[in-house]
Formats: structure tokens, C-alpha cells, sequence
């Protein structure tokens, strides 16, 4: 079977601007560490709630790291992101208890409400909408997380009502 390669419609984090000095000594302190790209890469977004392109660029440059290893730790984590989120980022859980109790309905409002797709960021960057593997909040399913807050026995319109409440 032949696969055919498509160009993402987005190239991450073109054209963006960010002041690079904000990570200079976030790098330095990774200087002598081995086997800390993780680490680093948590922190560095911590700063900027993605990993910028300059960002990347400046780790390979001060502390050696191959491009190709950067980019593949951070598109192998679902956690690293390489485009800026939303101000709030809702997680809908689609693990197997959310998944029985209709994670899908709930993700499919969410997804209407907001006009954007899994994975995607309203025109007004308020919102970023993830699916995820597991919230590990069972009882409560179907589960959904905007920010650090977590909702529970979601319908789709209480989903979306908890979601106008942020608003």
C-alpha cells in the first residue's frame, strides 16, 4: 500500500515573533545536564505555552543538539506543542469510560461551539480544543478539562455551557 505525504496546511511557528532572551538562562542552567531535553523543552514552553521555532533554533545552537532530534522529542510528546495554544485549552477525555458515556457527542458541540476542529485554535486564540486518552477522573465521565479546572457528567450542552462560563 502506497501512503501519500501531505503538507500540513499550518507550518508551525512561522512568522513568529518572541523575545528569545526570556530562555537565555533556562538554556545556560541545561548546559552541563545530559539526558535533559525533556526537561528543558517543559520549560522553555512553560515561558512561552509552545516551543517556539527560535526557540528551537537557540537550544540546538548553545548546547548541540541535532534539529531532527529537537523536533522529533517534541512531536513524539503530546504535551510539547509547536503552535501557540489558546488562552484556554479544553481537553475532552476519550478514554474507554468517557468513550461509553458519549465522550464523542460532547467532543462533537464542543467542536460546533467553538468552530474549530480537534487540535485547534479559535480565530480569536481564546480557546485551543485537544482530545485526550484519559483524564483519570473515570467516575466522572464523560470528562472534560478547560485550564486546570475539570467538568464531569457532561452532556453536550452542559459542556458548552461550562465553556460560556470561561467566556
Amino acid at each position: 500500500m502506497r501512503v501519500k505525504r501531505v503538507a500540513p496546511s499550518v507550518q508551525p511557528n512561522m512568522h513568529q515573533d518572541v523575545n528569545i532572551k526570556l530562555i537565555k538562562d533556562i538554556i545556560t542552567s541545561y548546559k552541563e545536564k545530559k539526558g535533559a531535553l525533556i526537561p528543558l523543552l517543559q520549560e522553555v514552553q512553560s515561558v512561552y505555552s509552545y516551543l517556539p521555532k527560535a526557540a528551537l533554533e537557540m537550544i540546538q545552537k548553545e548546547l548541540n543538539y541535532p534539529m531532527s532530534e529537537l523536533y522529533g522529542v517534541s512531536t513524539f510528546y503530546t504535551q510539547f506543542k509547536l503552535t501557540p495554544a489558546g488562552k484556554h485549552v479544553v481537553r475532552v477525555c476519550k478514554g474507554t469510560a468517557c468513550h461509553v458515556q458519549n465522550a464523542d457527542e460532547v467532543m462533537s458541540r464542543v467542536s460546533s461551539f467553538l468552530n474549530v476542529t480537534d487540535g485547534g485554535t479559535t480565530s480569536d486564540g481564546k480557546f485551543t480544543l485537544e482530545s485526550v486518552s484519559c483524564l483519570g477522573c473515570c467516575s466522572l465521565a464523560p470528562a472534560m478539562m478547560i485550564g486546570e479546572e475539570t467538568f464531569g457528567k457532561l452532556t453536550g450542552a452542559t459542556a458548552i455551557k461550562h465553556i460560556r462560563n470561561v467566556k
